[in-house]
């Protein structure tokens, strides 16, 4: 993943009351801590009529991405089928992050092996990998899951005061 651009979310003309201190520009790593260890997030995508759809996914961080789970006929699946312009977003106590961008398969199966290996060592949900596709054998039926890696275009980071924001580009 490229190494984002942080900067202040706004400038001095449109800041009142935020803040315009550089020195409140959160790390990129914050963002991606707050990804790693956020016991769930909300991922926002868009129906084919345009009118948008928000459900809560359990996130893991691999190979340098947010990845999350979902059943192939899933609405979110759908979604993304059409149009992979999502958003995600997550919370930790100092960091309330959006995250736009781009979710797609995981078309190999080297990383939906490290994608289903995050899952085990975060949430101790074990995927059975078959084919293109991830197993939940677990559950009665072995329902089917697909693994999306979120490819990021910008994000925002807002501190816990209300004031401070921050801009990452990528």
């Amino acid at each position: 993943m490229p190494r984002p651009t942080a900067e202040l979310l706004f400038g001095e003309a449109d800041a009142t009351p935020m803040s315009t201190d550089p020195a409140t520009v959160k790390p990129w790593a914050q963002a991606q801590r707050c990804l790693e260890s956020a016991p769930k997030a909300w991922l926002s995508t868009v129906r084919p009529d345009g009118r948008p759809h928000a459900m809560p996914v359990l996130v893991v961080w691999a190979d340098d991405a947010a990845c999350f789970a979902t059943r192939p006929a899933s609405r979110k699946a759908r979604n993304l089928g059409g149009s992979g312009h999502c958003v995600l977003t997550a919370a930790e106590p100092d960091l309330d992050l959006v995250l736009e961008g781009v979710a797609a398969r995981v078309p190999d199966a080297a990383g939906r092996r490290r994608i289903a290996d995050a899952f085990a060592a975060k949430y101790q949900w074990h995927f059975a990998l078959r084919g293109d596709a991830a197993y939940d054998d677990g559950l009665p039926g072995s329902p089917e899951y697909v693994f999306y890696r979120v490819t990021p275009a910008r994000a925002f980071g807002y501190g816990p005061d209300g004031l401070t924001a921050t801009r990452w580009r990528f």
